[in-house]
């Protein structure tokens, strides 16, 4: 085991936290009231590096490994949930599920565009009736020549207004359920795609999260990403890197609480003494700061499995599950040591409590977390090498 950062992930660290302190903590309260970022951030994440960070250089990205993207998300969530959740999005589900399933076609079409940041990718799985329970959906996509007729309905899509390109599960044929689901890539410009941002979410208010329609989309047979039925498998291993990255951005969040949370024990003072010297507000601290490591391990762990080709369902789902929790922890005592202050936005640390609640919902609930480690424990479930494997780093 090595647990040193090499001087390239170091030096990459410096650039991103440099960046947020600069470019997002001093606006991320004017952009979380009203609803949204500034724009350019995603052509100041491009030029940085930041789209395809853990892409290979011949689509585009900056070849570095997989904890540079847990790096990359760490440092990103301690500007605010939204940035982390953009990258997530765009490069764990979307680009690395191209670079792990698609043809070479769809890569230098879709994928490179995507780690150089010109075009932006997003992920349709969430239905209004299907979430945790994927085989649920409805969206159906139908045969017809050389295309396929799609239509459908997604919901709680990030991006949903800002991607230029989908990757889109539906069923091509219902009667084998889960092995029915096909994976597509689609493109916004297509007649009969229409999209539509959710208003009044309770946090991660800076990010653009809606719906997808898609009325009789028309879907070159080139667009099939994998093979026909290969879409649940196709969704469930795009999950292990959206969730990694999750997790790497809960622990950015947990980071950010004790920064606030420490500033604030040295300024304010009760009974005579700095707050954080009672001991119930010191047990809190300490609490994030045990949640706090203890998440990286698991984060940095599932990393290095990706990094050695090796598949980490398990490891990952672990990750996400407990940082998630950890960081919403972490969030809750982070108010609660503010007192009435916490609980207005004159501090980010209410921000970062609502922020907080989603990740423990989406990308596998805490929940169905429990239920895949207890299955785990208890020899039902076991992880098997896919058709297609992520791609091992260093890349070839």
């Amino acid at each position: 085991m090595n647990f040193e950062f090499t001087e390239e992930q170091t030096l990459l660290r410096k650039t991103v936290r440099q960046f947020v302190d600069a470019e997002i903590i001093p606006y991320i309260a004017e952009w979380d009231a009203g609803g949204g970022f500034d724009p350019k951030i995603w052509k100041r994440l491009a030029e940085l590096g930041l789209m395809g960070v853990c892409v290979p250089e011949k689509y585009g990205g900056a070849g570095m490994d997989y904890n540079s993207l847990a790096i990359v998300c760490e440092e990103l969530e301690r500007g605010d949930t939204a940035f982390r959740t953009a990258v997530s999005v765009h490069t764990g589900l979307n680009s690395m599920t191209l670079m792990q399933w698609g043809t070479e076609e769809q890569k230098e079409k879709y994928l490179l565009p995507q780690a150089k940041g010109e075009k932006i990718g997003a992920f349709g799985l969430t239905e209004p009736g299907a979430g945790s329970d994927v085989a649920a959906m409805s969206s159906f996509a139908k045969r017809n020549g050389d295309h396929y007729i799609l239509n459908g309905q997604k919901t709680w899509i990030s991006l949903c207004d800002i991607a230029d390109h989908f990757l889109v599960f539906a069923y091509t044929d219902k009667e084998k359920a889960h092995h029915g689901i096909s994976a597509f890539i689609v493109e916004r410009e297509w007649a009969g795609f229409s999209s539509k941002a959710i208003k009044g979410k309770y946090g991660i208010r800076a990010g653009n999260t809606g719906e997808l329609f898609f009325e009789d989309v028309k879907v070159p047979a080139e667009n099939l990403l994998g093979e026909e039925g290969e879409g649940f498998k196709i969704a469930m291993s795009a999950l292990d890197n959206g969730r990694f990255t999750v997790a790497a951005g809960a622990v950015g969040l947990i980071q950010s609480c004790i920064e606030a949370s420490v500033k604030y024990c040295k300024e304010r003072e009760t009974f005579g003494k700095p707050i954080g010297e009672h001991q119930l507000v010191g047990q809190m601290l300490a609490k994030m700061e045990a949640g706090y490591e203890m998440s990286r391990l698991l984060v940095y762990r599932a990393g290095e499995l990706k990094n050695k080709g090796v598949r980490n369902t398990r490891e990952t789902s672990l990750a996400k599950w407990q940082a998630c929790d950890f960081a919403n922890k972490a969030a809750d005592d982070a108010v609660q040591i503010h007192g009435a202050y916490g609980y207005s936005d004159e501090y980010p640390v209410a921000r970062y409590l609502r922020n907080s609640k989603a990740p423990v919902i989406y990308e596998g609930t805490r929940e169905i977390h429990t239920m895949m480690q207890a299955d785990y424990v208890l020899g039902k479930r076991a992880d098997k090498k896919l058709r297609r494997m992520l791609q091992s780093w260093p890349f070839e």
